[in-house]
């Protein structure tokens, strides 16, 4: 529900979107597309694969991916258990529109 819900933001905010259910259809999706990839949004904790593996896989076929990281678990239990890379950008669910597609611009300028 909340990948749908970041999928139709993002569109009807005119950004392209690739949405994957799973890690393993987002590698897919990475491989066989052939544009520019400018950001994987992800949530951090996934069956199969967990966020950061996803991100650093994604980044062996997307050199200079950017990443935002998203989780309902406290910011203090997700990033400070060494979970997440250094830099590593993180929004906390739930999150207004506003603060996601702000983070979103953030990201894209960087």
């Amino acid at each position: 529900m909340v990948m749908e819900m970041v999928r139709e933001l993002l569109a009807f905010s005119g950004h392209r979107v690739l949405a994957a259910g799973l890690p393993d259809e987002a590698l897919v999706l990475a491989q066989e597309h052939p544009g520019q990839i400018d950001l994987l949004i992800s949530d951090v904790v996934m069956p199969h694969m967990n966020g950061p593996e996803l991100y650093e896989r994604l980044r062996e076929i997307v050199p200079g991916l950017r990443v935002l990281f998203m989780s309902g678990y406290a910011n203090s239990v997700v990033v400070h258990a060494g979970h997440l890379e250094e830099g590593a950008s993180f929004i906390s669910k739930p999150f207004t529109s506003e603060a996601f597609l702000g983070r979103i611009g953030q990201l894209l300028r960087t």
